[in-house]
């Protein structure tokens, strides 16, 4: 499989397995599946796995440990993150220490490749830190400065984790002085759908902005993983989980019919296309596969083949799916 550079991670395959599907979030599966799944991204030319204990609470970090035993194929890197929302200041080294030593633990591994902060980044005293799920999922711009950050570094010395990076879903303004500012991200993880949409996990008003977030990440050597290719199943033909109507995957889908009209003219997948546009995207790194089965595998490994799409087909997506940084 091709590969880019992630940043100062070096080259890793233009493809990540997500851990989503994994943890059973994108539908139904079996741990059987996943590990099978696993063990077969990696004989695909895989060779980065992104976790989190959030993705089945712990389930795809537990499907790592039984693919490989604590022993990776050689190349092949992991990640996984820490939710810290608005855990006090006082608490952040030891939360952050606890999540990374019990990840390692149902990984059967000693060492993270790259560790990510899962939370929102939220500016402080925004309106995002007021929101019903602020206490779970938003962490203040200044703690992450003054706090999370000198205990990513130190982490790093400590040989706990080789490189930490950023979920680049939180509030737009506060990512891009992220990114601007140092010590520096080694990687952002990015939204990298033609909606520019983070459906429910979007918890401001405004644009999204990942495109002009990618190319200031490209401006500093700031790996990018392009996430919610499919928009967690909004740009697939169908939605394989059950979802209330107004919920904002569902609303993404209705949006996306006149998406499925041109991959029904191009003679593709809706699935498999949105796989191709995410790696038409000129500043992103890697695609991560929200993918659960070795079927979905087999489609996507499939459609990264057949490579990027070309300009006209990108411009005729964009055409029906709004202009980029539009407010989704």
């Amino acid at each position: 499989m091709e590969q880019r550079t992630l940043g100062p991670l070096g080259p890793v395959s233009r493809l990540t397995l997500g851990g989503g599907g994994l943890g059973h979030l994108w539908g139904a599966t079996t741990r059987q599946e996943c590990v099978a799944t696993v063990k077969a991204a990696v004989d695909g030319g895989i060779t980065l796995i992104d976790l989190a204990p959030r993705y089945g609470d712990g389930e795809a970090e537990v499907v790592l440990g039984e693919a490989f035993g604590g022993r990776l194929p050689a190349g092949v890197r992991v990640t996984s993150k820490c939710l810290l929302g608005n855990t006090p200041a006082a608490e952040v080294d030891s939360r952050l220490r606890t999540s990374i030593a019990d990840s390692l633990a149902r990984m059967k591994l000693e060492r993270l490749d790259l560790f990510f902060l899962h939370s929102n980044v939220a500016p402080d005293n925004h309106p995002m830190r007021v929101h019903p799920d602020a206490g779970t999922r938003m962490t203040a711009h200044s703690v992450f400065v003054e706090h999370v950050r000198p205990a990513f570094e130190q982490l790093v010395a400590e040989g706990l984790i080789g490189a930490w990076g950023i979920t680049g879903i939180g509030h737009p303004d506060a990512i891009e002085t992220l990114l601007n500012d140092s010590p520096r991200t080694a990687a952002v993880q990015l939204l990298a759908n033609p909606l520019d949409s983070a459906g429910e996990l979007k918890f401001y008003d405004g644009p999204t902005r990942p495109r002009t977030l990618m190319r200031a990440a490209r401006t500093h050597g700031v790996g990018v993983m392009g996430i919610r290719a499919v928009q967690g199943g909004a740009l697939a033909a169908e939605i394989d989980r059950k979802l209330p109507e107004d919920h904002a995957v569902v609303r993404d889908w209705h949006r996306g019919a006149g998406w499925r009209a041109v991959a029904a003219e191009l003679g593709e997948d809706p699935a498999d296309l949105a796989h191709r546009y995410a790696l038409s995207l000129p500043d992103v790194d890697t695609v991560v596969l929200g993918i659960k089965n070795r079927q979905e595998l087999s489609a996507a490994l499939a459609a990264a083949e057949r490579g990027p799409l070309p300009a006209d087909a990108v411009a005729r997506i964009d055409a029906v799916t709004g202009p980029s940084d539009a407010d989704h």
